[in-house]
């Protein structure tokens, strides 16, 4: 259970694409803080989508990324291919280095700083959402 607490909180930062304003950077273009902060997401345009890269994760965080084969957690790009889907959601792949899987995500937005998502192992038998939070940089 332990390795899906990472899927969790790549999947959860995704939310944030729908969550903040649009501006000129693009939709839900920011950083966002997993519930525990462990881990933080920027959320940027990554070519025709959106994307979210670890900009921030916590010695845990990055020991469990170590014992999965990476050095570094930070610089991962844990969402991938983000695309509207209507009603403020979006849907693209989320990457959990601690399972080595790319799976699928979804995200909702509650307001303009704080986001829920919802992902699914094993089609919609194991399901989990999390609440996040927008924060101003990556170091706050």
């Amino acid at each position: 259970m332990r390795k899906f607490k990472l899927f969790f909180a790549a999947l959860a930062a995704l939310v944030g694409l729908a969550a903040a304003p649009a501006h000129a950077g693009g939709e839900g273009h920011g950083v966002w803080r997993n519930p525990k902060d462990n881990v933080r997401v920027e959320i940027k345009s990554c070519g025709n989508s959106t994307c979210g890269v670890v900009v921030y994760a916590s010695a845990k965080a990055q020991a469990d990324a170590r014992k999965s084969g990476y050095d570094t957690l930070i610089g991962q790009q844990l969402l991938r291919d983000f695309e509207p889907i209507g009603n403020g959601a979006m849907r693209g792949k989320v990457f959990v280095p601690t399972l080595k899987v790319t799976l699928s995500g979804t995200a909702e937005f509650i307001d303009s700083r704080t986001m829920r998502a919802k992902g699914c192992v094993l089609g919609k038998v194991l399901c989990k959402s999390q609440i996040w939070t927008r924060i101003d940089n990556a170091a706050s």
